[in-house]
């Protein structure tokens, strides 16, 4: 819901004429600051088991987010105070994320890691569906503020469900408590280019698709001439397409990493241009479906990659440095949204963004075709086709 709730209220409380500038900085806002905690607060949270930083993100999230309602209900919801809020709750956001996924290495085998990543990508995709679709709705009997309380409502139970996991490994930490950790994890991206070239390219891609959540709501307010239902039914169609994408798992992994990737990345592009044809809006929403069908294996192989790679001691510590890196990458692509938009049009700017994909898959081609031999693929099991459910 917060994908449409937050941007949407950004729109309502800009002053004339910054509605562009000030979406972006909310969204920006929303991600960005988990970059800094993730470098800056690593001493005291690498300390941490897995379950205890995904507790300690959902009670940031939730307090937070839950002061924008009671801001907006006494009157002082100001442009400054939504940022800084927003801001407040991401603090934590790059521990949260890579907690979640050192878990999955930790719980389960090699061969079911993969199926895990996809899982936690579908259910993410599944909330994609029905989030923004319901907040469409509820824009029409309410203000965006209180959805953003019902999502601060929801880190409130994600922090108590995780609180009910098996506390077995509470008393050893995911990695050793060591003040040279992100150094460590530093030196694993550089011997293992494989990795510093993936977290490059996802880097870029992301870059390219940070002015879609700023455009996006201005394409369905100033455009289509519509409101925050049909900024829903957008993200809900990516969700579809998402979803759908990421069971086809199972049929993707049994192809060659690279190639794959960098396909997913230029079709991507591919999907964004219609945004740019002075057509009905069907087209550029099955277009945007298509994106999201195309994008949904991309998290789950991009991470199985890391997990198979990284020295397990050293995972949480080189997933929360992954993070920090690609955290930076939407924010500042939205925050160059704003101002994209209010120059070329949410129309331009959104069909640009699909060119930009295409030339960093082009680019990524090229270099990938120039590398030297690569060695044997380091997923375990690859080709083994039982180790992802037929689901």
């Amino acid at each position: 819901m917060s994908a449409v709730a937050v941007a949407w209220l950004a729109l309502q409380i800009a002053p004339p004429g910054a509605s562009g500038p000030l979406i972006g900085a909310a969204v920006a806002a929303y991600i960005l600051p988990g970059a800094a905690g993730a470098l800056l607060l690593g001493r005291r949270l690498r300390r941490l088991p897995a379950q205890r930083l995904i507790q300690a993100n959902a009670w940031t999230r939730a307090a937070f987010l839950g002061c924008i309602p009671f801001a907006w209900a006494i009157g002082v919801l100001h442009p400054a105070l939504y940022i800084a809020l927003l801001a407040g709750s991401s603090l934590l956001h790059g521990w949260g994320s890579s907690a979640k996924y050192a878990l999955v290495a930790q719980l389960l085998p090699g061969d079911q890691r993969l199926a895990a990543n996809a899982l936690l990508s579908t259910s993410a995709w599944v909330s994609t569906i029905v989030g923004p679709a319901l907040a469409g709705i509820l824009t029409v009997a309410t203000v965006p503020a209180w959805i953003i309380g019902l999502d601060a409502l929801s880190f409130v139970w994600l922090a108590v469900q995780a609180g009910r996991l098996a506390d077995s490994d509470e008393e050893a930490p995911v990695t050793p408590p060591a003040e040279v950790r992100l150094l460590d994890g530093l030196t694993v991206l550089r011997a293992r280019r494989e990795l510093l070239g993936l977290l490059t390219l996802t880097w870029l891609f992301n870059l390219a698709y940070g002015p879609i959540e700023v455009a996006l709501p201005l394409f369905a307010s100033d455009t289509l001439h519509a409101g925050a239902d049909v900024l829903g039914l957008y993200w809900a169609a990516f969700g579809v397409g998402a979803v759908v994408g990421a069971l086809l798992i199972g049929a993707v992994r049994k192809l060659p990493l690279w190639p794959v990737l960098l396909c997913i990345v230029a079709g991507h592009g591919l999907a964004m241009l219609p945004f740019g044809l002075h057509a009905p809006a069907a087209f550029s929403l099955v277009g945007f479906a298509l994106g999201g069908l195309i994008y949904g294996p991309y998290s789950a192989l991009s991470l199985n990659l890391f997990q198979d790679i990284t020295p397990a001691a050293l995972l949480t510590t080189v997933l929360a440095l992954r993070a920090a890196v690609l955290l930076t990458a939407a924010p500042i692509g939205a925050a160059l949204g704003g101002p994209l938009t209010e120059a070329l049009g949410a129309r331009r700017t959104l069909s640009g963004t699909g060119v930009a994909m295409i030339m960093v898959a082009a680019c990524a081609a090229t270099m990938w075709l120039r590398r030297e031999p690569a060695a044997p693929d380091p997923r375990p099991h690859a080709a083994e086709p039982d180790s992802v459910p037929a689901s």
